[in-house]
Formats: structure tokens, C-alpha cells, sequence
């Protein structure tokens, strides 16, 4: 090999690693098989934002109310996205992704969004309404209903489930007696199994008994609903539920870094936060698949894969806004439903009914959706006004579900006093 190849040779194998270097620096918040799907960096939210784009100093004040809100609940770190019809004029991280490695919240960190999940879910059942390949009015159960498997009708005794529909799942108003979804030791222990349950198992736990009380009748918030609300988008898709969301829903939305989270910190996705418990929150605790192993509650305490789409997702605030901004109604960014289930969606009847996928869509207060797993806790709130505004933290706190009352009084007080300093500006593009 003469001297001007080997000189070739060398810069070449340079220039590849330059590169690839390049490259993983693009797309360093964004696991390599992400990557691989977006057209182009600009298309793809959590690489293109950081925390220097919703840097204004008539915000400054904003930004210590946040800071403020972190100290008051012992919070490490939260993400904050603020949209104004359809357009993302705010996004900012606050605190630490991961403290243990000194690294500050940014606008690209996906974080667990639990229950914010059920949103998510509620609109794959409605793009595939859309469709005509099912209706919210269809039995669940039973010989006309979706789920008709063998290991479904033999497992039910109470042909009350017959009478279970779609919306019913939607709203909460199944009827079903036990929501053990967090309880999967238990469940072990009960069903006597030899490794922690699969969602198989809890359909047969939950399915054998008898209803609560007549679907339709009253509603009880059930995680085990929105799981069996996964398995009919998998069986009228014919996709995997994972698979669906992310091709069918959150792509044509604009969202391309959501995922089903994991249950350990080395599952984690490379974008993906570290989660933190209080002391005061049974910070320890053993490990769901009851190995004997004791472990903090955020990182083992529950399977959070196995909820799905009643809790498993993950994402950051700025790809939530873009779905909601996607099924509002408003015509800034295409809608990826019909009017008609859009307007099913957030159709009010009282405060005692559940919305579909949000949990309430009163009017005068507009539109709300709260999550919270142990690690964190989120609020999605849509105001009349046309802005909605999203927080996702990585910490929670003893307050459990009601910590987002506090986010929501944080929301008001800020609103009052910096909605209308909000820049002119749209991230989204």
C-alpha cells in the first residue's frame, strides 16, 4: 500500500469518526434507534429545545416562583411547557435531571408522566373510532364484544361484564371491585404464582369477581380499566399497544420521543431523568417481583410497564403540549381527531363524571389531567383562554395525588402574574 493510500486511508477513517461523533452529540437526549426515525433534528422537539430559548428578563420572576415551588415541596428537578394557542411560547427545565451526576433540568429530558398516560391512551381509542373500527358505545365483553378471546370469557362468571362498553372504560364507570395493579406481590402471593404477574394474571384476578355495582351506574377510578382499554387498541390495530401510539398517534401529532418507561435506573433512556422519593414516602421498599431485594420505591416498588397505557409512558412537557395542541380543537395545528370525538372528549356533564382521558373538562375552568407514581408527579391543564400550561416533576412528594392542587395554585398565581409577558415566539417550529 503506497504512502498516499495509507494518508487517504487515515483521513477518511477521520472524517467517519468526526462524524459519527457529530452525530451522537445531535442526538445525545435520544436513544440511537430514535435517531434513526427522524427525518431531521429540527423536526424532533427534545433535541432542538434547551433552556437558553425561554431565557427573557421580563421572566425573571416566573423562573423564582419555579425555583421556589422546587424548595417549598423538596423538589430536585421539574419541567415546565407553556403553550398558547397551538403555539409553544415557553419551555424550560428547573433543578436537576439527575443530581448525582450534575446534570440540570432541560426542556429535552423525557420524564414519567403516569396517569398523564390515560390522555394518551383515551386518544388512540378515539383515532381508531375515527376509523370505523370501533365505537365508544361497543361492548367490551361477551359475545358481541371486542374482547371475546377464550381466556376472557372463561375466566367470567358475572354477566354483568356483558354490559361493559367502551366509555365505560373511558370514564371510570366499569364496576370493577379491585384495582390491583399496584399490588403485584400481593397478587403474587394471592395467585400463588411463581413470578410476579402479567397482565394475563390480572385480568383473571380482577375478571372472576363479581361487579361493584352496574356499569354506567357510578365510577370509580380504575388503572385496571385504561389496561384493558390497551389490550382492545392491540386486538382491533392488530399492532402491539406500544407500537400503535407511537405510529398511529404520536407521530402525526408531532411526537417522536415518547416511551414506555422502564422500572430500574438502568433502564432508564438516555434523555431520561433520575426519579427521587421522600424519606416521608416510604422512600424503601421491596421489590415488586418479590426477590427479596428492597429497593427505593421509584426505581422496583411497582411494574411500571405492565400499567401501560394506564401509567407507563414517558415524555417530556413540550411533546404533551404538542399532543394536546393536536386533539384541542383549536385550527393553529391540525387536529389528529374528528370533531366529533374531540368534542366527546371534553364533553361536560358534572363534576361526579370523568372525561375521557382528562379528568375533567368543566368549562368555566377548563381542561385538567394529573398523573403521579412514586418519582413524580404531573398536571396538564388547558385554560379557556387557549394557553395550557404543563409540569412534570421528578420527585414526589407526601402529598401524593393532591401535591397537584399545589401545581395547579402555582399555575394561577403565574398566569396572573406573567401571562401576558409570555414571549411571542413558537418552539414548535
Amino acid at each position: 500500500m503506497s504512502r498516499r493510500t495509507i494518508i487517504i486511508t487515515i483521513i477518511v477513517a477521520a472524517a467517519a469518526i468526526i462524524i459519527a461523533t457529530a452525530s451522537s452529540i445531535i442526538y445525545n437526549r435520544i436513544s440511537i434507534p430514535e435517531a434513526k426515525e427522524i427525518a431531521g433534528p429540527g423536526k424532533h422537539l427534545n433535541v432542538m429545545l434547551d433552556n437558553s430559548m425561554s431565557e427573557f428578563p421580563e421572566l425573571k420572576g416566573l423562573d423564582r416562583k419555579m425555583n421556589a415551588y422546587l424548595r417549598r415541596w423538596q423538589i430536585k428537578g421539574a419541567s415546565l411547557a407553556i403553550t398558547r394557542n397551538d403555539s409553544l411560547v415557553y419551555a424550560k427545565g428547573y433543578g436537576w435531571a439527575d443530581e448525582e451526576k450534575g446534570e440540570l433540568m432541560q426542556p429535552g429530558h423525557i420524564l414519567r408522566m403516569a396517569s398523564v398516560s390515560k390522555l394518551v391512551t383515551a386518544t388512540g381509542i378515539m383515532v381508531l373510532q375515527d376509523r370505523g373500527l370501533l365505537s365508544i358505545k361497543d361492548t367490551v365483553f361477551g359475545p358481541s364484544g371486542i374482547l371475546c378471546d377464550s381466556l376472557f370469557n372463561s375466566v367470567i362468571k358475572d354477566r354483568n361484564h356483558h354490559k361493559i362498553t367502551i366509555e365505560h372504560l373511558l370514564r371510570h364507570q366499569g364496576g370493577f371491585y379491585r384495582d390491583p395493579l399496584f399490588s403485584s406481590r400481593d397478587v403474587k402471593h394471592q395467585m400463588q404464582l411463581d413470578c410476579p404477574p402479567c397482565k394475563e394474571d390480572f385480568y383473571r384476578l380482577v375478571l372472576s369477581r363479581r361487579l361493584r355495582f352496574q356499569p354506567g351506574s357510578w365510577q370509580k377510578y380504575s388503572n385496571f380499566g385504561y389496561l384493558l382499554l390497551s389490550e382492545i387498541i392491540e386486538k382491533v390495530s392488530g399492532k402491539p399497544y406500544e407500537q400503535f401510539i407511537r405510529e398511529d398517534v404520536l407521530a402525526p401529532a408531532g411526537c417522536y420521543d415518547m416511551h414506555i418507561a422502564g422500572n430500574y435506573y438502568e433502564d432508564k433512556y438516555p434523555n431520561e431523568v433520575r426519579y427521587y422519593t421522600h424519606e416521608g414516602d416510604g422512600k424503601f421498599i421491596e421489590d415488586y417481583s418479590d426477590n427479596g431485594q428492597m429497593v427505593e420505591r421509584c426505581y422496583g416498588g411497582n411494574n411500571v410497564p405492565l400499567l401501560s397505557g394506564a401509567g407507563a409512558w414517558c415524555g417530556s412537557p413540550a411533546e404533551i403540549a404538542r399532543l394536546v395542541a393536536a386533539i384541542d380543537g383549536s385550527p393553529e395545528v391540525p387536529d389528529i381527531i374528528s370533531t366529533k370525538s374531540f368534542e366527546q372528549m371534553i364533553e361536560y356533564f358534572d363534576k361526579e363524571t370523568f372525561s375521557l382521558g382528562w379528568n375533567d373538562t368543566t368549562p368555566e375552568k377548563g381542561w385538567s389531567r394529573t398523573g403521579t407514581l412514586s418519582g413524580t408527579s404531573a398536571l396538564v391543564k388547558r385554560f379557556p383562554d387557549g394557553e395550557c400550561w404543563i409540569l412534570i416533576t421528578n420527585t414526589s412528594t407526601y402529598k401524593g395525588p393532591s401535591q397537584a392542587r399545589h401545581t395547579d395554585a402555582l399555575f394561577k398565581q403565574c398566569r396572573e402574574l406573567y401571562s401576558t409577558k409570555l414571549p411571542k415566539q413558537n418552539l414548535f417550529d
